[in-house]
């Protein structure tokens, strides 16, 4: 059975949700990551920043597209630096103007992916899967990119088994 690790990054507190904005406990890239532990076992590690983003979800948004102008590379609170006992990752993590938060790349670029089978999961509001497919083939050189999945953020609670049917199709 393969051994696998789902690396992500979550926003809780005001997010835009079905076209209004509201708080959330738990980011919906949590709930999904969760949902593949659940399905298929995984390890989960959360990308987390030094410097937060604002709780206010409208200076978040021009926060990280400041990041995203500059290719910013955000301090993280901890750095995954091995994943050689993994054979799938999922790189998850909000659609934000199109790609990842800035902070995946941080980590990205520290892990060997030779070998590895990488999927790419964004959670969104219409977006879907934005540039995250291209990105992670970008970011994970040497691994063999696989079936992405776009979840709506709006709907996540109701994502269970399309995420657990997606897990099980593809990380075994």
């Amino acid at each position: 059975m393969a051994k696998n690790l789902v690396i992500y990054y979550t926003r809780t507190g005001e997010n835009y949700v079905n076209g209004s904005i509201r708080p959330i406990a738990k980011g919906n890239t949590e709930v999904v990551a969760e949902y593949i532990q659940e399905a298929v076992g995984a390890d989960l590690f959360q990308v987390d920043t030094v410097k937060p983003y604002s709780e206010s979800y409208m200076t978040c948004i021009e926060e990280a597209k400041k990041e995203l102008k500059e290719d910013a590379r955000p301090e993280l609170k901890q750095i995954l630096s091995d994943i050689s006992q993994y054979d799938n990752i999922v790189i998850a993590g909000p659609c934000w103007w199109g790609t990842y938060p800035m902070a995946m790349f941080t980590q990205l670029e520290q892990l060997d992916f030779t070998g590895k089978h990488v999927f790419a999961v964004m959670t969104h509001e219409g977006s879907g899967q934005g540039s995250s497919e291209r990105d992670v083939k970008k970011f994970c050189k040497g691994a063999t990119v696989g079936k992405s999945l776009a979840v709506h953020g709006g709907s996540v609670a109701a994502a269970k088994a399309t995420v657990a049917d997606w897990a099980k199709k593809n990380l075994v």
